[in-house]
C-alpha cells in the first residue's frame, strides 16, 4: 500500500526536531554549571515527568513548573539539560514517538531558555534584587515554551491524523490549558526564589506538593465520571438487548451529537450533558413491553402510545439522579417537531430544548443508515438529504446545516453489529425513530424506505 504525501512526511519531521533537539542539548550541556543542582532539579524533573496530566495525558504541567525554577537558579542553558532527562520517563510508545515526545521537549525547553537569556533575566541570588524583571522573563520564557511545544505538536498532528486532530487539539488542550501553565512558571519562580532562600530542593515539597495533591482529587473525580459513564453504557445495553436492529443506537447518538456539539464549539460541561442525553435519550424503552418493540407488522393506536410514552418514562428513571439534571428536557423532547406536530407535548421552533433539537436530528440520522427489520440501511448522502428536506418542518435548520457540514467533514461510521437482512414481507412496521421523518412518518413516508 502506498504512503501518502503526509505520512512519508512525517519521519522527516521527527528526524529534523530531534537534530535540532541534539545540537540545543550539546550546547547547553558546554554552558551548564552547579553540577549538584542541577542533579537535583534532574531528579524532580523525572518524578514530575512521570506524573500524567489528567485532562490531556501528558507530562507537561509539573514539569513547566521545574523548568522555571531551573532558568532563575541554575541558568537557561541547565534547563534544556534537566528537559531532556525529564523526558526519560516515558510511557511505552514506538520509538518515533518517544524519539518525537523526548525531542520535542528539548527544543521547547531551549526556545524558553533563549527567551530567558535574551531578556537577561536574572539567575542565583541576583533574582531578589531583580524581581519584576524575573517575573517578566519566566512569564515570556513559560509562554515560548508553551507556543513551540503545542506549535510542534500540531505540526505532528497535521501529517498524522489530519486538520481535524489539530483543531481538536487547538480547542481541547491549548485553549483549555494555555492560562493555567503560563501561572505554572510562576509557581517555578516561587519555588526558585524559596531554593535560593536556603531550603534548596526542599522547595519543591512547598510549590510541588500541594499540586499533586490537587492533581490527585481530580483524578478521583475524572475516575468517578468515568465509572459514571460506563455504568450508564451498561444500562443502555441491557435496554436494547431487546431489538437487534437498534443494538448500539444510544452510543452512535451519543457519538454523533459529540461531534455536532463540538463543532457549535459548546464548553466541556455542556458537551458531557449533551453526550449524556444522546446516551440516555431511548432509556424509557426499557418501560415498553418487548413485545412492541419486536412487532414485525403495523403497530396499533394503543402500542403506539405506549412507544409514545418512552420519552416521559426515561424522565422518570433518570429523574433522581443529580448529575444528570440538565438532561432531562433532552430526553423528554427529543421526539417534538419543529414545526409543533411531534410529542409529548407538541413544542415548536426554539421552544423545543436546545439538547432535544440537537438529539432530534442525530437520533433520525442514525435511524436511516441502521438496518431495520422492514427496510435496508439508506447511504450516508441519501439520509442528509432527507434530513435538508425535513428541515424547518420537523427539524432546526440551523442545527440541521451544522450537522451536514461536520458529516460531510468527518465522515460517519454506521452501524456495525451484523444485522439479518430486511424482511420484505414486512411491508408495515416501523421504528419510533422514523416517525421524525418524511411527510406521513413511519412506513408511508420518506423515512420506510422505497416503495
Amino acid at each position: 500500500m502506498a504512503l501518502g504525501p503526509r505520512t512519508r512526511i512525517l519521519p522527516l519531521a521527527v528526524a529534523a526536531t530531534a537534530v535540532a533537539a541534539a545540537v540545543s542539548l550539546v550546547l547547553a550541556i558546554g554552558q551548564t554549571e552547579q553540577p549538584f543542582v542541577v542533579a537535583g532539579f534532574c531528579l524532580l524533573a523525572l518524578v514530575a515527568s512521570a506524573l500524567r496530566s489528567v485532562h490531556t495525558e501528558r507530562p507537561v504541567e509539573l514539569v513547566s513548573v521545574v523548568l522555571a525554577a531551573v532558568y532563575v537558579v541554575a541558568g537557561p542553558a541547565a534547563a534544556v539539560v534537566v528537559a531532556a532527562v525529564g523526558s526519560l520517563a516515558q510511557a511505552r510508545a514506538p520509538i518515533i514517538k518517544r524519539v518525537f515526545n523526548s525531542a520535542q521537549r528539548i527544543v521547547s525547553a531551549a526556545a524558553a531558555a533563549v527567551v530567558y537569556a535574551a531578556l537577561n533575566g536574572p539567575v542565583g541570588d541576583e533574582v531578589f534584587h531583580r524581581v519584576p524583571d524575573a517575573i517578566i522573563a519566566v512569564t515570556a520564557a513559560t509562554f515560548a515554551l508553551l507556543l513551540v511545544n503545542a506549535l510542534l505538536l500540531t505540526m505532528i498532528l497535521g501529517l498524522e491524523r489530519g486538520r481535524h486532530a489539530v483543531a481538536e487539539f487547538l480547542r481541547h488542550v491549548v485553549r483549555t490549558t494555555a492560562v493555567p501553565l503560563l501561572g505554572y512558571g510562576l509557581l517555578g519562580l516561587s519555588m526558585a526564589v524559596i531554593w535560593l532562600g536556603g531550603l534548596n530542593i526542599f522547595a519543591a515539597f512547598l510549590i510541588l506538593g500541594p499540586l499533586v495533591v490537587a492533581r490527585w482529587a481530580l483524578s478521583q473525580y475524572a475516575a468517578e465520571r468515568r465509572a459514571q459513564s460506563a455504568t450508564l453504557r451498561a444500562f443502555i445495553q441491557l435496554i436494547e438487548v431487546k431489538d437487534l436492529y437498534t443494538r448500539g443506537h444510544s452510543e452512535r447518538v451519543s457519538a454523533g451529537v459529540g461531534l455536532l456539539g463540538r463543532q457549535l464549539a459548546l464548553s466541556e460541561d455542556r458537551q458531557n450533558a449533551l453526550e449524556h442525553a444522546g446516551l440516555l435519550h431511548d432509556v424509557g424503552k426499557v418501560g415498553v413491553p418487548t413485545s412492541i418493540i419486536q412487532k414485525p407488522g403495523r403497530l396499533d393506536d394503543s402500542e403506539m402510545d405506549a412507544i409514545r410514552l418512552h420519552p416521559a418514562r426515561g424522565v422518570e428513571l433518570i429523574g433522581n439522579i443529580p448529575f444528570l439534571e440538565e438532561v432531562k428536557s433532552a430526553v423528554l423532547h427529543h421526539h417534538e417537531k419543529y414545526d409543533g406536530t411531534g410529542y409529548p407535548a407538541g413544542l415548536s421552533g426554539v421552544n423545543i430544548p436546545y439538547f432535544a433539537r440537537i438529539i432530534g436530528i442525530v437520533d433520525a440520522f442514525d435511524c436511516l443508515t441502521s438496518t431495520r427489520s422492514y427496510r435496508p440501511a439508506r447511504g450516508v448522502e441519501e439520509t442528509l438529504a432527507i434530513l435538508e428536506q425535513d428541515k424547518r418542518s420537523h427539524f432546526d435548520p440551523e442545527l440541521v446545516d451544522a450537522f451536514v457540514q461536520v458529516i460531510r467533514a468527518q465522515g460517519w461510521q454506521a452501524a456495525e453489529v451484523v444485522q439479518p437482512a430486511p424482511d420484505a414481507s414486512v411491508q408495515f412496521s416501523i421504528d419510533h425513530d422514523d416517525l421524525s421523518l418524511g411527510e406521513g412518518g413511519g412506513a408511508s413516508g420518506s423515512a420506510a424506505g422505497p416503495g
